[in-house]
């Protein structure tokens, strides 16, 4: 539980090009998806795997616990909103922006949880973005 706990870190995520990944659904409010790329969820990095998305606790609004046993790696997630609903189809959406990944959305069996996208996230990989395009740019040039 500590190493968990060590996890723990506030949402950090961007506004950019939507993709989403498939999930199959355990049980209620309990997903698994398997994701290609490395993202942004909680502030922290986490590379491609297999991940776990499950409920804190029984209380829907506590937030969800996002972890990969091969990579032994978690994050506590906190949604701004949730919304009861019936999907056939369990999904994780993420916002893209200058290559990285940032989770916005989690879809599950009942409900949907909508993540929030700080604007600070957003100006951090814009300038990242743009002190790396000047710096190809500058050395080029000599």
């Amino acid at each position: 539980m500590k190493k968990y706990a060590s996890i723990l870190l506030t949402i950090v995520f961007i506004l950019g090009l939507g993709v989403a990944a498939k999930a199959q659904a355990q049980t209620r409010g309990e997903i698994v998806v398997k994701l290609p790329f490395a993202f942004v969820v909680s502030g922290k990095t986490l590379p491609a795997g297999t991940y776990q998305v499950s409920r804190f606790s029984d209380d829907k609004s506590t937030g969800l616990f996002f972890s990969s046993r091969e990579n032994h790696m978690g994050v506590f997630v906190h949604p701004v909103e949730i919304e009861s609903a019936r999907v056939d189809d369990p999904s994780v959406s993420f916002e893209q922006v200058a290559g990285q990944h940032f989770l916005t959305r989690i879809q599950t069996p009942y409900d949907v949880y909508n993540i929030p996208v700080p604007q600070s996230a957003v100006l951090e990989v814009a300038a990242k973005t743009h002190d790396n395009g000047s710096a190809s740019a500058s050395s080029g040039s000599n």
